[in-house]
């Protein structure tokens, strides 16, 4: 049947190729910055559909692969799992697009330090943000970004640090994000910035760039000539940075016990 021309097409799997930064401000100044690429998936148009290439399978096993398991619940459909945690924070309004951000898995392996939910409204508006933050111990915790309407993109949002991430922070302060998003021509270019300041003020500054291009096999080809090893990189990389933390003498602070709060606002 013909395409309706008046019919929008709909959202369509991203690839981003990005950078992620990272910047300590003290006691000593540290700062690193990688290149990397991640997916953006539009969940609600998407559905229980697998990827449009060849490179990337969906719920098995490929080069790249991307597994509803390893989000929400790890059992609940992820739409039901999303719509249904919103409900149950007062987010009712959120019934547009919602884009999970995250990495791939590589070669069946995959460490998220945190995938991003955006979730908008059906006028199109930004209505939350679901951070989700793992950390090296087997552990995670929900940021709910909300603030009881539409969020403009570039504006401010906090939330009370929770969680223990790194044993270089103590579990005390705020985290400050910021998200961006405009259109250039190479492609829909994306930024998302996490602050984190301690009860003396500003203590590291990172953040997560991109520019989404379509999920396809040349993207996709182009992306694991640059990046090999990203997935694996990316815990070497953390426990390489933390030894270099380590031998500048950066104070260490133990994990404490695991917040009983699932989610947090």
């Amino acid at each position: 049947m013909p395409r309706d021309p008046t019919q929008a097409a709909l959202p369509q799997p991203q690839l981003c190729r990005g950078r992620v930064r990272h910047a300590r401000l003290r006691p000593r100044a540290h700062a690193f910055a990688y290149g990397m690429f991640y997916l953006r998936l539009p969940l609600r148009s998407l559905g229980a559909q697998d990827f449009p290439a060849r490179l990337i399978s969906r719920n098995g096993a490929n080069v790249l692969s991307f597994r509803d398991s390893d989000h929400g619940d790890g059992k609940t459909p992820l739409l039901d799992w999303i719509d249904g945690l919103l409900r149950q924070h007062g987010v009712a309004d959120a019934g547009g697009e919602i884009w999970l951000q995250t990495m791939p898995r590589m070669f069946g392996y995959v460490f998220n330090p945190v995938s991003f939910w955006f979730c908008h409204r059906p006028d199109g508006a930004l209505r939350a943000v679901l951070c989700d933050v793992r950390n090296t111990f087997g552990e995670r915790h929900l940021y709910l970004l909300e603030q009881g309407g539409a969020i403009a993109y570039g504006s401010e949002l906090v939330a009370k640090k929770i969680f223990h991430v790194s044993p270089f922070c103590k579990v005390e302060g705020q985290y400050r994000f910021r998200f961006l998003r405009n259109s250039e021509q190479d492609g829909e270019r994306h930024l998302a910035r996490v602050d984190y300041d301690d009860l003396a003020g500003p203590l590291l500054q990172t953040s997560l760039s991109g520019t989404a291009q379509p999920l396809r096999d040349g993207v996709i080809a182009w992306a694991l000539l640059r990046y090999p090893l990203m997935t694996l990189g990316v815990m070497v990389r953390i426990h390489w940075q933390a030894l270099r933390l380590w031998l500048r003498r950066v104070p260490f602070f133990s994990k404490p016990h695991p917040p009983q709060e699932k989610v947090s606002r």
